[in-house]
């Protein structure tokens, strides 16, 4: 991979491409998402409805719950918390998750994080290793509040970035009982390190320290946060991996409005934060179980590799999908079949159910 074609690569983490960049003003959520903007169909038997809750920080967030649609509120079941891919929206694979795992029989809750989609938190599109690991906490919190929920039987799941975010969650919060990280990213190597760590050196990082700041002051002169721009219109031919994410991000199969990976992406200066936050640094520690998936032909699985190998305990498995690419495990792919569900429900069933 060329060192323009890297450099690319390395911005979709961010949603940072050669599109033209703009203001944080230009893709915030005016108005109130419902089910016609959703990327995929609730089933049959689940019902979805609009929650809202707060972080540590004071932040409102919010998310979309999946029920069972035959369930008697009197009766307590395990739930489970889904977020991502990073820079999505509950409108997209999360919800599509939560939607599947419903229709299974668990309660599953859809959230926007932090500063971006329906959820509050100015200014718009930034990330935050901190916050948001408090957001998968904060949505713990929310679940163990409804009379319907069985506060001992709680898990996860984060999808991409918030695949690695999962993990960091469930090493601080000991009420989460089953942690699944799907094609995750680790958002703190990837950017420190480039993608594959070609760009591991003391001068890489300097460098985009030094060009990652100087946008600050940019931005603090202009008084608004530039955007690093999305993917772009045309579909590009190479590396494959940006084609999957465009097959997902600016088609029917996954566009959504108020998503920064559909449109504008993050803000430039969204990075800074990550560069020296190891998010994986006590992963070792997580006592609850966890299963990492990935895609077979995924640019992304060494993250889910070298993820496994940190964890500790006969409770931690690494299920490697035969031909899925990163995306496929966003929604099945484009055929929606790549997902191995009965892998997906044993799991948190063995964990959070018998």
């Amino acid at each position: 991979m060329n060192l323009k074609t890297s450099s690319a690569a390395i911005a979709i983490a961010f949603a940072a491409t050669i599109a033209p960049a703009g203001n944080a003003s230009d893709t915030k959520t005016e108005n109130d998402m419902d089910t016609q903007d959703l990327t995929f169909k609730v089933a049959d038997n689940v019902r979805k409805e609009k929650v809202h809750f707060k972080n540590r920080f004071g932040i409102r967030l919010t998310g979309d719950i999946y029920l069972p649609a035959g369930h008697d509120d009197s009766e307590k079941l395990p739930a489970i918390a889904v977020c991502g891919p990073f820079g999505a929206v509950k409108e997209q694979a999360s919800g599509y998750w939560a939607n599947m795992l419903a229709s299974q029989g668990f309660i599953a809750l859809a959230f926007d994080p932090s500063f971006t989609g329906e959820s509050g938190g100015e200014p718009r599109y930034v990330s935050s290793p901190d916050i948001n690991t408090e957001d998968f906490s904060a949505a713990v919190d929310y679940l163990s509040s409804r009379h319907d929920v069985d506060n001992g039987r709680i898990g996860i799941a984060g999808i991409c970035g918030w695949g690695g975010i999962s993990l960091n969650a469930a090493a601080i919060d000991t009420r989460i009982k089953a942690v699944m990280p799907v094609t995750m990213y680790d958002m703190h190597r990837v950017t420190a390190n480039g993608y594959f760590d070609t760009d591991d050196s003391a001068e890489a990082r300097r460098n985009l320290k030094d060009r990652l700041n100087a946008q600050r002051n940019d931005d603090f002169a202009a008084a608004e946060y530039r955007l690093a721009g999305g993917l772009p219109d045309r579909r590009p031919a190479e590396p494959q991996f940006f084609a999957d994410y465009w097959d997902y991000y600016k088609t029917d199969r996954g566009y959504a409005r108020n998503s920064l990976n559909s449109n504008n992406g993050w803000n430039t200066t969204s990075a800074l934060s990550w560069v020296n936050t190891p998010i994986l640094a006590y992963a070792g520690e997580i006592t609850a179980p966890v299963m990492l998936l990935h895609g077979e032909k995924a640019h992304s699985r060494y993250f889910s590799e070298d993820a496994f190998k940190l964890l500790k305990g006969d409770n931690k498995l690494l299920v490697i999908v035969p031909g899925a690419s990163h995306c496929d495990l966003y929604d099945g792919g484009i055929s929606h079949d790549m997902i191995p569900w009965e892998t997906v429900i044993s799991f948190f069933t063995d964990n959070l159910v018998k």
